[in-house]
């Protein structure tokens, strides 16, 4: 879609995934070792996930939502092309 980005390289992409396990597991651990219930453990748990969720839910749709108003911009932009061409041809050069 987009020719000007450039893919990223597989270091970046080992940190990232080696940052989000690193976080999890430092999160479980952390709730594992608090001194509450295990239904308390198990609902801050449950938060955390679906907080890890959410966030990447949210992503993905703030960068779809982005994604799209290019391609409508790119759209546009061609149909006003068309259009400003049709005029220069239809109008005679003095």
């Amino acid at each position: 879609m987009n020719q000007n980005a450039l893919p990223h390289s597989s270091s970046w992409v080992s940190f990232t995934y080696a940052s989000f396990i690193g976080a999890v597991a430092m999160v479980a651990t952390g709730i594992l070792f608090l001194p509450l219930d295990w239904w308390a453990k198990g609902y801050l748990g449950m938060g955390c996930v679906m907080l890890v969720q959410s966030a990447m839910t949210v992503t993905k749709t703030v960068r779809d939502v982005h994604e799209a108003n290019k391609i409508i911009n790119r759209v546009e932009d061609a149909r006003t092309e068309q259009l400003l061409m049709r005029v220069n041809k239809a109008t005679p050069e003095h």
